[in-house]
Parts: C-alpha cells; structure tokens; sequence
C-alpha cells in the first residue's frame, strides 16, 4: 500500500504500538508537521490500556536522517523548539520505548533516539549529532540527554565534529543497546519487546522515573506496590511455576 508522504504511521499489535518515520523521500526526515503530530499521538498511545510497549523506528532502510533543513531555514528558533518538545514528549513517555535503527539516525533522528529508553541497531547503522555543520547551538536539555547515555568525552566528539559513528562504536559508547546482524533487527526487536510486554508494568514505571532521576515519588510508588496485588501475584506465579498476569497499568 503507498502512503501519502510525509507523515507518522502507527500500529497496535499484541500490546506493542510501532511509529514508523515515514519520509522516504528526504530518508524519512523530519517535517514541521511530523514534529507537530508527534507528541498528541504519544499521548493517545499512552493513555491505551492496550499499549504496554512503544517501538520506534523509520521507513525502509532508514532510521531518521534529521529535521528537513527546509524548516531550518525559515525559523530554526522554531524547528529546534518544535524538535524538543517531541524529543520531551516521547522521554516522558510512561511505557518502555525501544528504538530500533536501520542506516543513518542523525540529528533530529539521534535526538529522538536517544529520547527511547532502549536502542537496538543493525549492522551498518550510522549516528550522528550534526548541529555543528549547520552553526546551531544545540539544546541544553538535548545535551544533557546525550551526556547521561554516553559521557561527557563521547558527546563532545559528536557534538564538536558532527562526524557519524558506525553501531559497533556506537555499542561501545553506550549510545546504543544492542547490534544485530544484517536481516535480524526486527526478529530481536519482536522478542525482547514481547518479553518487556509480560513484565510488571508497575517495575517498569517506577523504575524509569528513578532512573530518570526524579527523587520526589518514592512513597507514592511504595504504595502503589502495596494496593496493586503485582508483587503477590509476581510470587505465587513463581512458586507456581506459571506465567504472571499482572494487572496493574499506566493507564489506570
């Protein structure tokens, strides 16, 4: 089926939502407008009981090759902020996100990237963080969000040079999770998503807001594990040697 382009395509299956980047003419850039649709439509997934999982990748062999420069050059002050807000929207997300990454994740597409909890690369892939080559200050909380993945020395390499740096590199770093070869990205990506999607969603939500650093809610996530039954289930289907069924929920 041909989509109209450019645009944000998603899909529920099996508790997994995937937002595709779809552009393939600019090598799924990012437009004004996708930017633009990018949080509500985070909203909606999130606020799915349904959803338990958020994968997000790009259109072909293309993970996301940065903001279509065309918005740049009638207000960078606006492309960059319409930028950070989606880049906010998807690291506030309250379910794991996982981006999955094939060929060039620059700019724009490293931004959102790293905004994913998790990042699994196929062989080949090429990152980069390129506001150096167009002048452009990149923002704080951008570069904060990079130095947290990678340290300080890494990020100052791709932020002082903009050179792209291939998965094994990028592996090393920690800039990404996982590499797999060449044909196996969405075979691994299925896997290890259907294993977040059987876990206790309330670990899971509590863990990414300490992990994230928020230092405030330590009681309200100690009871919720009290009211939520999670932990009681967790152990009888251990004892029982079942799978759990965990009930608690985000959405909830």
């Amino acid at each position: 089926m041909e989509y109209p382009e450019p645009q944000l395509l998603h899909a529920v299956t099996d508790s997994i939502a995937t937002v595709v980047i779809h552009h393939p003419a600019k090598r799924n850039a990012m437009t004004a407008a996708m930017w633009r649709a990018l949080p509500p439509l985070l909203d909606t997934l999130a606020a799915d009981p349904d959803v338990r999982v958020l994968v997000l990748t790009g259109q072909g062999g293309t993970f996301c090759a940065g903001a279509d420069i065309s918005t740049l050059r009638r207000s960078p002050e606006e492309a960059q902020g319409l930028a950070v807000r989606a880049e906010e929207a998807l690291a506030a997300f309250p379910k794991p996100t996982l981006a999955a990454v094939r060929g060039h994740c620059v700019g724009g597409g490293s931004q959102l990237a790293a905004a994913c909890d998790l990042r699994f690369a196929e062989e080949g892939a090429l990152f980069g963080v390129t506001p150096a080559k167009l002048g452009i200050v990149y923002p704080a909380s951008s570069t904060r969000r990079l130095v947290s993945l990678v340290g300080p020395a890494t990020a100052k390499y791709l932020l002082f040079s903009g050179e792209l740096i291939d998965a094994e590199r990028a592996l090393r770093t920690g800039l990404v999770d996982e590499v797999l070869p060449e044909g196996e990205l969405a075979k691994r990506v299925g896997e290890f998503t259907r294993i977040l999607a059987s876990r206790s969603q309330l670990t899971q939500a509590a863990a990414k807001e300490f992990a994230n650093g928020r230092t405030d809610r330590d009681g309200y996530w100690t009871g919720q594990a009290r009211g939520s039954g999670d932990t009681a289930e967790g152990v009888a289907a251990f004892l029982e040697r079942r799978a759990p069924r965990f009930t608690w929920t985000t959405s909830g």
